[in-house]
């Protein structure tokens, strides 16, 4: 394939391959990212992109779909397997469109809903005011404690308070495990849906390294891209709870995605490569790599914690850590986030709990363990790469972001030249490139 795009497009060929060179000489350490296999990526490359296949396996809009049928089928029925559950939508497009079939599914214009607060960990599309769920929806967010774990009493009270049609548990950057059996004891109380979002860990989930959300919820929605090791896309599941609570859950759900929702035709190329990422996963090695992924990440975050750096929680129990660098400066995510990608390191600024500077000029970044766990590097890496970080740290925590708005885009500028000259961050960046060549790609 890579021969034919060469000769077809050679600009775009040589950008592909820039990319993978990128990726191979760095750590990719955005939680949300992976190294899928070349097993997903050749059915993510496969035939089955040219087809439309309007409509529901047996009840498709378009001819020609026979095949397909059955790949869908497939696909379905490892993930029923594999997560447990009695229903399974494998069509979502991604994450957010997931969750927005769910709101269709079991909200009306205005219900109220909860979630996560964004700075706090959640996701935009459990409520944050800046997302269409907050427009449609009223939207009574939960927090954290002081500690950095979630405030199950507050969870409770605002439940009782305003009596939500709709409950989400699951984060985008929470690093402890969600008390999946304590959210829905909450919910059946106020006689709430409760759905969990596990597009961060339903890796783990399957690995066995974090509980099952499905013997407390009524629905699970998630993505097959971040700790599951597939392609971009999200699938979302009915459980057994959820089909006693609404029998027709399902039935609900598959409309909402598709003619009511604000999906067309399923991606079956797509679809065929979530289906090798389950199969994948059903392996014994899949476990054996989510332990990997938790154990690493429970070294590094130990390892920052030791040259006295701060993580949100104290620590983390899954895949993913928030650096809170409060005690530093104002808005340094975005100078880290920076520094460190010029040292090979990608990660993402992020807000903190309490967060204040804004989204845009964080106080946190966000790094995670899938991608470089996958590459086969264990705690004696981890133990390096939280060097590798704290040095750039070191070189980045006496700057400071301004107040006046206006001087912000001058400061940056200089910051970047800067790191840019920086002698640490081009020798962690030497450091790191040696580090990286001896843990291929897949």
């Amino acid at each position: 394939m890579a021969g034919f795009l060469a000769k077809t497009d050679p600009e775009m060929a040589e950008l592909i391959a820039a990319e993978k060179k990128r990726r191979q000489e760095g750590l990719e350490m955005i939680p949300s990212e992976n190294h899928t296999s070349p097993a997903v990526l050749e059915a993510l490359a496969s035939i089955l992109n040219d087809k439309y296949a309007e409509g529901y396996p047996s009840k498709r809009y378009y001819g020609g779909n026979v095949v397909i049928d059955q790949v869908e089928k497939l696909v379905i029925e490892r993930a029923k397997k594999l997560f447990g559950v009695p229903h399974a939508n494998v069509q979502p497009y991604s994450g957010s469109p997931a969750n927005f079939a769910v709101y269709l599914a079991v909200c009306e214009n205005g219900d109220v809903i909860m979630g996560q607060n964004l700075s706090d960990g959640g996701h935009l599309t459990h409520g944050a005011k800046v997302n269409a769920s907050a427009r449609f929806f009223q939207s009574v967010p939960y927090h954290l404690r002081e500690d950095g774990y979630l405030d199950m009493e507050e969870v409770r009270r605002l439940a009782l308070e305003h009596k939500p049609k709709l409950i989400w548990c699951g984060a985008t950057a929470y690093s402890r495990e969600i008390p999946f059996e304590e959210f829905g004891k909450i919910a059946d109380e106020v006689g709430a849906y409760l759905a969990a979002d596990i597009a961060h860990i339903a890796g783990l989930v399957i690995g066995e390294v974090h509980k099952s959300p499905a013997p407390f919820v009524h629905i699970i929605t998630t993505t097959t891209h971040k700790t599951l090791r597939g392609p971009r896309g999200a699938m979302i599941m009915v459980t057994e709870k959820g089909m006693k609570k609404d029998p027709e859950l399902g039935q609900r759900i598959d409309k909402a995605v598709f003619p009511a929702g604000v999906q067309g035709g399923p991606h079956e190329h797509q679809i065929a490569a979530i289906g090798v990422a389950l199969k994948e996963a059903s392996e014994p090695a899949f476990t054996e790599y989510s332990k990997q992924v938790v154990k690493n990440a429970r070294t590094l975050s130990q390892e920052l914690m030791n040259r006295e750096l701060k993580i949100v929680s104290g620590g983390t129990d899954n895949h993913l850590m928030v650096l809170d660098l409060t005690l530093h400066g104002k808005g340094l995510g975005i100078f880290l986030e920076e520094a460190l990608d010029m040292a090979g390191i990608t990660v993402n600024k992020n807000t903190v709990p309490q967060e204040f500077s804004s989204p845009f000029y964080p106080s946190g970044v966000r790094l995670g363990t899938p991608a470089i766990t996958t590459r086969g590097m264990k705690e004696n890496e981890m133990a390096q790469i939280g060097g590798y970080i704290a040095q750039v740290v070191n070189e980045i925590k006496a700057f400071s972001l301004p107040d006046d708005k206006e001087g912000r885009i001058a400061y940056l500028k200089d910051a970047k030249k800067r790191m840019k000259e920086s002698a640490v961050i081009k020798k962690v960046r030497e450091e790191v490139k040696e580090l990286c060549g001896k843990f291929p790609i897949p």
